[in-house]
């Protein structure tokens, strides 16, 4: 059965995993509120090519347990590497899209490349988007505490009307369908009230300068031009800046469900990273 429990605590997680089992490993991290679905165009395509193809719902996402806890940032980046664990994978490309990418730079810190041989980032929240001592142009505490507060008056509300900008479907980029994005907004739903919020305070709190510099392995940075919800300056661009010869790959006209509407170029993106 595609479960596995955390090492941390016996929280039951879902797992999909497609493809040869002799393939080239991939391994997505998706974004909050979404469950492993958000990477079809991604993971099926690749895996009919020969890719191996794994994504893991994250707790209280999908098909995994709903849970109260465990929701900061090293148990989040536990339970990614007690999936790689539990399915002995090596070699691995780790592909982190939003908070999953903070959640896999945190693995790389925790267990460094036992396992994972190169990381993409796309569209990733790190090193944080938050205003601190290091990074003053970031985004003032008090307007990501009012963004959670919003989520946390009326999630259904805050879905609706972020998808316009969170497709950039505005721009002149390649269009998703309007069934697409009703399709996708009732998917936030799948994720617990309960993670939503809990996700919104890890990325309130987020600020990976000190483990980005530390990275080891080949890193590609994947970021769209007008992403609202991670800002290219505050962060895709700043990672790509910090992490030791990263490449970054910016699509214009690409907001945050780049994986949706930009996915062939994606797609070949990440299949050229991960035979290099």
């Amino acid at each position: 059965m595609p479960y596995f429990e955390s090492s941390t605590d016996g929280t039951r997680l879902h797992f999909v995993d497609y493809g040869p089992a002799d393939g080239p490993v991939l391994v997505f991290v998706h974004s909050a509120y979404f469950a492993t679905e958000m990477w079809e165009y991604q993971m099926l395509p690749l895996a009919a090519e020969g890719f191996r193809c794994v994504g893991l719902d994250r707790r209280g996402h999908g098909r995994s347990d709903d849970v109260w806890g465990g929701f900061d940032l090293d148990i989040l980046a536990g339970d990614l590497g007690a999936l790689l664990d539990h399915l002995d994978l090596r070699d691995v490309t780790l592909i982190g899209h939003s908070v999953g990418a903070a959640e896999a730079v945190r693995h790389l810190t925790l267990r460094g490349t036992e396992r994972v041989a190169r990381l993409a980032l796309v569209a990733g929240m790190a090193p944080g988007p938050a205003r601190s001592t290091d990074h003053p142009d970031g985004v003032a505490p008090e307007v990501l505490d009012a963004v959670n507060a919003a989520f946390r008056a009326d999630r259904a509300r805050f879905f609706a009307e972020g998808a316009e900008a969170f497709f950039a479907r505005h721009l002149p980029g390649p269009p998703v369908s309007d069934a697409y994005v009703a399709y996708m907004v009732g998917r936030c739903h799948g994720a617990t009230a309960r993670a939503g919020v809990a996700l919104g305070e890890v990325v309130a709190g987020l600020n990976l300068v000190p483990e980005l510099v530390k990275i080891d392995c080949p890193v590609l940075v994947v970021h769209g031009s007008d992403d609202v919800s991670a800002p290219l300056e505050l962060t895709g661009r700043r990672a790509a800046d910090l992490v030791p010869g990263a490449r970054l790959h910016v699509y214009e006209y690409a907001g945050h469900g780049l994986f949706a509407t930009h996915a062939d170029r994606l797609n070949e993106d990440l299949r050229a990273f991960a035979r290099a």
